[in-house]
C-alpha cells in the first residue's frame, strides 16, 4: 500500500496540522484583538487605600525622627606586607552608631572599633567624617567615637530609661545590617536582664532580649522604645547561622548612661570595687562543696572599704581553705557568681554605700560597704 494513502499516518498528519494552526492562532490572537478591537495600552486605575493605620503613621513618625540621629560606622586597619614592609590601611568592618550629645560624641560598640586603625562616621544627610576614640570599656561592650561636624550638626537621640522595661513592649531597631543603611525593625522586649558571653572574653549582663530583626551591621545602633526613645544599644545576636534568628540583645541605656560620662570626660570606665580577691575557678569549687551559692572573699585588701566594713577573707594554707566571708547579696541582690557580683557591683558608683550581705559562721551578717574605685 503506498504510505501516502494510510488512514492511519493521514490521521496524524492531519492532527499534527490542526495542533500547529491552532498554536499559531492562539499567539496570533491578542495582536488580532488588538487590531479589530483596538486595545489601548492604558494602566489600571488604581483603588484608593484610604488613610493609614495609627500605628504605621507612629511608626514612620518616629523613624524620621530618629533617623538623623543614627550614623553608618565603617573601620579599616592598618597591615604591614611581611615581603616589602610596606604599611596599608585595608577595610575590617561596617556597624551602626547613634549621636550621643551636641559636642559630636558618637556611641556605638566596643567590638564595632575594636583593633580598628581609623573609623569614618556617614550622617544620614550623607556627609562623612573622620572620628576619633574618645573612649571604651571592653567589659560594656561600649565606645565613644567624636566627629567635627561645623554646620547642621545632628540632633542627639532621646533618651529613656531601662529600668521600667516590661516584656511586650514594642521597641525598634535603626542601623545598618550587611551595609543596608538606614533599615528599620521593629519587633518586642522578649526577655529582661539577660547574660551573654562576649567576643572579647568576660561576660555581658543586665541584657535586654528582644525578637526585632538584628543582623551583623546593626550593632551599636539603637533600641528605641515607642516613644522614640533610646533603651538600649543593639550589641549580639544569638544564632547558628550568624544572621537573625529572632533572638537579639541589647546593652540597657541605664548602664550606656552611667558608663559614657565617664569615657568622654576620663576616656575609660572605673568600675565600683569593695576591695577584695576573688577567683572564679576556685570560688566554683569551694561553694559546690559547701553547697551554697556565693562569692568566697580569697583576701580583703589592706586599707580597701572592704576592710573599713569588717569584711572578713579566707585563710589558706597548707591544710587547704578555711572559708571566711561568703558574698549572698548586693542590696538583697542574689549572688552566685564573681560575674554577677561585678555586675550587681556596676549598678552603683564610686563613693555609694551599699548593703553587702555575707555568710559567715553558719549565719548571714549584713555590712555597709562604701565602694572604692577599682584596678
Amino acid at each position: 500500500m503506498n504510505p501516502s494513502q494510510d488512514p492511519f499516518r493521514s490521521r496524524v498528519l492531519w492532527i499534527t496540522l490542526a495542533a500547529a494552526a491552532l498554536l499559531l492562532l492562539w499567539q496570533a490572537l491578542p495582536s488580532l484583538e488588538r487590531r479589530i478591537l483596538g486595545v489601548a495600552a492604558t494602566p489600571r486605575v488604581v483603588t484608593p487605600r484610604g488613610d493609614l493605620a495609627a500605628d504605621e503613621k507612629t511608626t514612620m513618625e518616629l523613624f524620621e525622627k530618629a533617623k538623623g540621629s543614627v550614623v553608618y560606622i565603617t573601620t579599616r586597619e592598618r597591615v604591614m606586607d611581611p615581603w616589602t614592609r610596606n604599611v596599608f590601611s585595608i577595610p575590617q568592618g561596617t556597624g551602626s552608631g547613634f549621636i550621643w550629645d551636641e559636642q559630636g560624641h558618637v556611641v556605638t560598640n566596643y567590638h564595632v572599633v575594636a583593633n580598628a586603625s581609623e573609623a569614618r562616621v556617614r550622617l544620614s544627610d550623607g556627609r562623612d567624617n573622620s572620628a576619633g576614640l574618645v573612649g571604651a570599656s571592653q567589659a560594656h561592650d561600649l565606645a565613644v567615637l567624636r566627629i567635627g561636624v561645623a554646620f547642621n550638626r545632628p540632633p542627639p537621640v532621646l533618651l529613656g530609661t531601662s529600668q521600667n522595661l516590661k516584656v511586650g513592649q514594642k521597641v525598634f531597631a535603626i542601623g545598618n545590617p550587611f551595609g543596608l543603611d538606614w533599615t528599620l525593625t521593629t519587633g518586642i522586649v522578649s526577655a529582661l536582664d539577660r547574660s551573654l558571653p562576649s567576643d572579647q572574653g568576660g561576660v555581658i549582663e543586665h541584657l535586654i532580649q528582644t525578637d526585632a530583626a538584628i543582623n551583623p551591621g546593626n550593632s551599636g545602633g539603637p533600641l528605641l522604645d515607642s516613644a522614640g526613645r533610646l533603651i538600649g544599644i543593639n550589641t549580639a545576636i544569638f544564632s547558628p547561622s550568624g544572621t537573625f534568628a529572632g533572638i537579639g540583645f541589647a546593652v540597657p541605656v541605664d548602664t550606656v548612661n552611667r558608663v559614657v560620662p565617664e569615657l568622654i570626660a576620663g576616656g575609660k570606665y572605673v568600675r565600683p570595687a569593695l576591695g577584695i580577691e576573688v577567683d572564679e575557678d576556685l570560688n566554683r569549687q569551694v561553694t559546690q562543696k559547701l553547697d551554697v551559692e556565693g562569692v568566697l572573699v580569697l583576701r580583703v585588701m589592706p586599707g580597701s572599704a572592704a576592710e573599713a566594713a569588717g569584711m572578713q577573707g579566707a585563710r589558706i594554707d597548707a591544710e587547704g581553705i578555711t572559708p571566711g566571708d561568703i558574698i549572698v547579696s548586693v542590696d538583697d541582690k542574689p549572688v552566685d557568681s564573681v560575674a554577677k557580683l561585678l555586675s550587681r557591683l556596676d549598678d552603683f558608683r564610686v563613693g555609694d554605700a551599699v548593703r553587702v550581705t555575707v555568710l559567715r559562721d553558719a549565719g548571714k551578717t549584713n555590712l555597709s560597704v562604701k565602694l572604692q574605685a577599682g584596678g
